[in-house]
């Protein structure tokens, strides 16, 4: 490939994001490059007193149906094209007047941000940008001699790259600007072939594209002999990828997929009533309600003290200052919350490491969404979990039913077991996790651990009986066998919630009334693996 140093002479700019732009021009036409441009660029390039060229001058044809028609040209392709000092492209070139074309600048038409706010199908399919992506995707094919840019946090770094070299850039320059190129273009024809599934219903296209905005390079991935870096999707649902990071240490891996898991978690309670998650290595390992921010923290860290140590602390609440004071008592790698007063903040300020993080709104928790994992080979693609039961979906299986205190905590209760790995075992009590069990193979083993946790914290907070007794039992999926009821029974439960659905259904009722249980099916499974 000919990679001779090419100077730039003409620029062809079209863009939609408009910042930066007029002091780029100017720079550009400082240094002799002559300047073509389309539409409101062109105007806001002219009205600003600098000189520039309609590409209807260039192309000798108007821009035509509403804009749709303006770059699509033999004459602007032609010239981002040629292979610089080939003889035959040189010679169509003088045949048919077609100017080289060295620096290609395009932005494109703002579709993600369009569909992000919820736009109707015909504004967000005239959002779609077609000549735009044609002339980047031509510009970075031709990085032996074009330099494209496609965003104006490029623009100093060409600026400063003509000035230091004889008015073009190099060749190390032009292939990542080249990468990135492509790199956009396939997000942006992903965000366009999303939304047309969504709109469709498909849940199973032929074709699936992901994209995303690089948020940070990150240090190491789950360890430290992995590489990493967090990216940015282009959904504006609220969490850890739209927060801003008040103080703190840079964010590791585990630190964003901790406070995500944290985050959407705290968010199935209603924000006008305090909440707070607790979560070590993805899983909750104390979740409340409370009256306060500082009673849901107090409450959510007696479940598991020991486990919150180094954890994650997700609210659903402007975080306060008695909240905050409370916090910090405890080693915490993040907090993140909807907001936080200036008192608050300055509690937090005092530990320097400790990463905060503001989000100004919380997620929905029924919003829908998809979610994927890689495996070899290939992606997993669903519907991100966005289930949930109310108190009229519960259907009583047991002689007797639950008391009003135990159908609101087994509400509860459910909702944390949406987030907890499976096997999930949740006993929950007055708005609170008292022990929680997960990720083990068997649900008994689940059931057995959770009870253990529940003796243990009420040890530590100098109790005679285990926090789980008088509680309520939830489980992510329906109970095989009724060993896992039997042992939450024993654990002092007296009441469960559970989907239902086993074969031996039948045989766990029986055993739930011969133990005085009350019992509830939700008819709905929420596995976590």
């Amino acid at each position: 490939m000919n990679t001779t140093h090419h100077t730039i002479q003409r620029a062809l700019i079209s863009v939609s994001d408009k910042s930066g732009l007029i002091e780029f021009a100017t720079a550009l036409a400082a240094v002799g490059v002559e300047l073509v441009s389309t539409g409101g660029t062109a105007r806001a390039i002219s009205e600003a007193g600098i000189e520039v060229r309609d590409i209807s001058d260039l192309t000798n044809f108007p821009e035509m149906m509403d804009g749709r028609v303006k770059t699509l040209h033999p004459v602007v392709h032609g010239g981002i094209l040629s292979v610089r000092g080939n003889a035959e492209h040189e010679a169509v070139q003088k045949e048919h007047a077609i100017g080289n074309i060295d620096l290609v600048v395009v932005n494109l038409y703002p579709f993600e941000q369009t569909i992000a706010r919820n736009a109707d199908y015909d504004e967000a399919i005239e959002n779609i940008d077609i000549g735009g992506p044609a002339m980047i995707r031509s510009a970075a094919k031709n990085h032996a001699a074009v330099t494209v840019v496609i965003e104006p946090e490029d623009y100093q770094r060409v600026l400063d790259e003509i000035a230091a070299n004889n008015g073009g850039t190099t060749y190390e320059t032009r292939q990542h600007l080249a990468a990135k190129a492509y790199a956009r273009t396939s997000a942006y024809d992903a965000a366009i072939s999303n939304w047309f599934a969504a709109h469709l219903d498909n849940a199973a296209p032929d074709f699936r594209g992901f994209g995303g905005r690089l948020v940070q390079s990150l240090r190491y991935g789950e360890n430290p002999h992995q590489q990493a870096a967090f990216y940015r999707d282009g959904n504006a649902r609220p969490g850890v990828a739209t927060a801003r990071q008040v103080q703190g240490k840079e964010l590791s891996y585990n630190n964003i997929n901790d406070t995500d898991a944290a985050y959407e978690c705290v968010a199935e309670f209603p924000a006008g009533k305090p909440a707070v998650a607790i979560i070590k290595h993805a899983n909750p390992c104390g979740v409340a309600t409370g009256r306060s921010v500082l009673e849901a923290y107090e409450k959510a860290l007696r479940c598991d003290p020991v486990s919150a140590f180094g954890g994650i602390v997700a609210v659903n609440h402007p975080l306060d200052a008695a909240a905050a004071e409370a916090i910090v008592e405890v080693f915490t790698e993040v907090i993140i919350a909807p907001g936080a007063d200036e008192a608050a903040q300055e509690i937090i300020a005092a530990k320097k490491n400790l990463r905060l993080l503001l989000t100004d709104a919380m997620p929905d928790p029924t919003q829908e969404g998809l979610a994927f994992k890689s495996v070899s080979g290939g992606l997993l693609v669903q519907a991100r979990d966005a289930g949930h039961v109310s108190l009229d979906d519960l259907k009583t299986v047991t002689k007797r039913a639950p008391s009003e205190q135990e159908l609101a905590d087994l509400l509860f209760a459910f909702k944390v077991a949406k987030h907890v790995k499976s096997n999930a075992i949740i006993y929950a009590k007055d708005g609170a996790t008292v022990g929680i069990g997960a990720g083990q193979m068997s649900r008994v083993d689940a059931a057995r651990i959770a009870a253990r946790k529940s003796g243990d914290a009420a040890e530590s907070a100098g109790l005679d009986a285990p926090l789980a007794k008088g509680s309520v039992v939830a489980s992510d999926a329906f109970f095989p066998f009724a060993d896992g009821l039997l042992q939450a029974a024993e654990a002092g439960a007296t009441a469960v919630i559970q989907p239902g659905g086993s074969m031996r259904d039948e045989d766990v009722i029986a055993a739930a009334d011969e133990a005085g249980l009350a019992m509830v099916f939700t008819g709905m499974r929420h596995f976590r693996h």
